[in-house]
C-alpha cells in the first residue's frame, strides 16, 4: 500500500465530523484491500460497529474478507446480498463477525434485531454495507470506511479509502497505524 493521500490531524477541519479521527489510504489491488482489512482486524473488538460505503464494486466485501481472515472466524465471506446478514463464528476466543447488507434495510437497531442472527451484537464485531444514514444509532462509537474507485469504462484497481472514527472508542485508536 502507498502512503496515505493524508493523515487527517484530528483538530483540522475536513470533510469529517469536527474531531473525528481519520486516515486516508491508496490500495492499488484486490490484495492489498484484503491484505488492508487483516490490518484493520487488529483495532477490532467485540461490540465495534464498521460501516462500509462505496459504489458497487469498490472492495467492500474484499476488505471484510480481510477482516474474517484477520479475526480468524468460521467460513468463507461472500456478500451477504441475498441473505442481507452472515454470522462468522470465531475460530478461538475472539468476537463472531456479523456481515450484514443493509442496501435492503430501512435501518436501525429493531431492523437489526429482527434479522434474528443468533448473537448479541456487543459481543461481535459488526460490518455493515451499505450503512451509512441506517445503522449510526446502534453506537456512538463506530468507524466508517468509504472505499471509493474511478467510475465508469475502466480496469483500474485503484481504490482510495478513508477510514473515520467516531465517538470515544475511536478518539483514542490510532488509525494512522493501518497507512504504513
Amino acid at each position: 500500500m502507498e502512503a496515505p493521500a493524508a493523515a487527517q490531524d484530528p483538530a483540522e477541519p475536513s470533510g469529517s465530523p469536527a474531531g473525528a479521527p481519520g486516515v486516508e489510504i491508496t490500495v492499488t489491488s484486490p490484495e492489498q484491500m484484503r491484505e488492508l482489512g487483516r490490518r484493520l482486524a487488529d483495532l477490532l473488538r467485540a461490540g465495534d460497529l464498521v460501516m462500509l460505503d462505496g459504489e458497487l464494486g469498490a472492495g467492500k466485501t474484499t476488505l471484510t474478507r480481510g477482516l474474517g481472515e484477520g479475526l480468524g472466524v468460521r467460513g468463507a465471506v461472500t456478500s451477504p446480498t441475498f441473505v442481507i446478514a452472515r454470522v462468522h463464528p470465531p475460530l478461538g476466543d475472539g468476537p463472531p463477525l456479523v456481515h450484514v447488507d443493509a442496501y435492503r434495510l430501512s435501518g436501525g437497531l429493531d431492523e437489526m434485531e429482527d434479522l434474528d442472527l443468533d448473537v448479541s451484537l456487543s459481543d461481535s464485531v459488526i460490518v455493515v454495507e451499505w450503512g451509512e444514514g441506517k445503522v449510526e444509532e446502534l453506537t456512538e462509537d463506530r468507524l466508517r470506511v468509504g472505499i471509493h474507485r474511478a467510475v465508469g469504462d475502466t480496469t483500474d484497481e485503484v481504490r482510495h479509502v478513508t477510514l473515520t472514527g467516531f465517538g470515544a472508542r475511536w478518539a483514542t485508536t490510532g488509525l494512522s497505524v493501518l497507512a504504513v
